[in-house]
């Protein structure tokens, strides 16, 4: 198993592990599959330079998939480029959970985030994945707080 950066030329892979993390949890039943992976290519090619796919491959398949979502933050004074991260989307094929694979995926993204020297990174985790991203460091923070419309 390896892991990489994902570029434009994996759209397919990705928006594949994307429509199979929403279609497995039942939050969607559509049958518009072609109409998706055709949208999320151009999505991708327009999205390219604020999130940032990792893909985890089992030879040739893919089997996993982790994005840092990179966000320009308001300067300061006393610094003029300031830019946070949050982990989106990470997901791995059920049949691979619990054997490394979004651990390594994870490694992958937060050394991109220590690359890029972001500020933070967050992320906005299942019930079932928190222990995993504390594991690793994260912390819940009373500071940080969230609307829904």
């Amino acid at each position: 198993m390896r892991v990489r950066r994902a570029t434009v030329a994996d759209a397919a892979a990705l928006a594949g592990l994307r429509w199979r993390r929403v279609t497995e949890e039942g939050d969607y039943t559509g049958t518009d599959r072609a109409d998706f992976l055709e949208s999320f290519a151009d999505w991708l090619a327009e999205h390219q330079a604020s999130h940032l796919p990792f893909l985890a491959e089992d030879g040739e398949r893919a089997v996993g998939m982790a994005w840092l979502m990179v966000a320009e933050r308001v300067p300061t004074p006393r610094s003029r480029s300031r830019r946070s991260g949050d982990v989106q989307s990470v997901y791995v094929v059920p049949e691979l959970r619990d054997g490394g694979v979004g651990a390594v995926l994870l490694a992958a993204v937060l050394a991109e985030a220590r690359t890029l020297d972001l500020e933070h990174v967050t992320v906005h985790s299942s019930d079932r994945a928190v222990p995993f991203y504390q594991r690793v460091g994260f912390a819940h923070d009373r500071t940080l707080l969230y609307w829904k419309p």
